[in-house]
C-alpha cells in the first residue's frame, strides 16, 4: 500500500477494485491520438481504472475518501459491462494496518455513483447492511437528493442498495463543510450535479482530491472532460479554478481512479515536481 504524508494528514491507498472502461468515454471529445499518449488502452480501447479508497488519518480520526466498488453486489452482466476484473478487498487492506471497518469514523463521499458507493453496503442474511457501521457519511445535499431520486440518466448509477442501509449515517452539506481543521469538502457540480472535491491545508502543506473532475493524471488538461460528465462545461471551469489554486500552493493532487499514479505534486507552472506511483500487479 502506498502512503503519503501531507502535514498532519497521512494518506494510505486501499484496494477497492479495478475495472476497465472505454477510453473514448473517459476522455470525451479528446481524440485518441492525443489521450493515448498519456494513458494506454487495451485492444478493446478500454483503459484500466482503479476504484481505490484513500484512508485519511488526521488528528486521530480514521476517514475514507469514497468506498470502492464493493464485493459480491454486481451481477455477472454488470461485471462484464463495467470490465470489473477485481472487486474490493477493503477488509484485508485495513487488517494490514491493524484496523477494521468498525474503526472508520468518517467517510467523505465525493459523489455517489456506483463505482464510488457500492462499498458502503454489503449483502447479509437479512438483506443488505452498512459496512462502516460507526462512520458518519458526508456528501453534498444535491448529490444525496439525486441519489434517492435519480433521473432518467442517473438511475443507471444511483442504486437504492447503496443508500438505504446507510440513510441514518448520512450528513449532507450545502456548499462546503470543514470536517476537521484544515479539511474541507466543497460542492463543485460537474461530473455529477452534486459532485464535491476535498481540500486539506496545513500551513504550507496541502493536497487536493479532485475526484472525477480529474479522475487520472492524464486529465490534467482543463479542457479534457469525460463523456460521463453530466455538466462538462462546469467540470472545465471548476478544474481551471482548482488547478490554478493548487499550482500556486505546490499542492499534491490525489487520485481514486488512476492505475499508475496515486498522487502528483505540481509547481506554479503546472509541472510535476514529485510523484507517488502505484505498484503494478498482474490480474488473474
Amino acid at each position: 500500500m502506498e502512503i503519503l504524508q501531507v502535514g498532519r494528514a497521512t494518506l494510505t491507498w486501499l484496494n477497492g477494485g479495478v475495472n476497465f472502461l472505454d477510453g473514448g468515454a473517459m476522455f470525451g471529445v479528446v481524440p485518441k491520438a492525443l489521450w493515448a499518449k498519456k494513458y494506454p488502452s487495451n485492444d478493446k480501447n478500454q483503459i484500466e481504472l482503479r476504484t481505490d479508497p484513500i484512508l485519511l488519518q488526521i488528528d486521530g480520526k480514521n476517514m475514507l475518501i469514497d468506498s470502492g466498488i464493493g464485493n459480491g453486489k454486481l451481477t455477472d452482466k454488470q461485471m462484464k459491462n463495467f470490465g470489473v476484473l477485481e472487486e474490493s478487498s477493503i477488509d484485508d487492506s485495513l487488517r494490514r494496518l491493524n484496523l477494521t471497518t468498525d474503526d472508520i469514523d468518517i467517510i467523505l463521499m465525493t459523489h455517489l455513483h456506483f463505482d464510488h458507493a457500492c462499498g458502503l453496503t454489503r449483502k447479509s442474511e437479512a438483506g443488505l447492511e452498512s459496512v462502516f457501521k460507526n462512520a458518519v457519511i458526508y456528501t453534498s445535499e444535491v448529490e444525496w437528493n439525486e441519489m434517492r431520486n435519480p433521473n432518467i440518466r442517473s438511475v443507471n448509477t444511483y442504486w437504492e442498495m447503496n443508500w438505504k442501509p446507510v440513510v441514518k449515517q448520512v450528513k449532507p452539506f450545502d456548499e462546503q463543510i470543514e470536517i476537521v481543521p484544515g479539511l474541507k469538502m466543497i460542492h463543485t457540480s460537474g461530473h455529477s450535479d452534486g459532485h464535491a472535491i476535498i481540500i486539506f491545508e496545513d500551513d504550507r502543506n496541502s493536497f487536493i482530491h479532485m475526484a472525477d473532475i480529474m479522475p487520472t493524471h492524464a486529465h490534467q488538461n482543463k479542457l479534457w472532460a469525460m463523456a460521463y460528465d453530466d455538466y462538462p462545461v462546469t467540470s472545465v471551469h471548476q478544474k481551471e479554478k482548482w488547478m490554478a489554486y493548487g499550482y500556486e500552493k505546490n499542492a499534491w493532487y490525489t487520485f481514486y481512479h488512476d492505475a499508475y499514479y496515486r498522487a502528483i505534486k505540481f509547481n506554479e507552472n503546472a509541472e510535476q515536481i514529485d510523484v507517488i506511483k502505484r505498484k503494478q500487479y498482474e490480474y488473474k
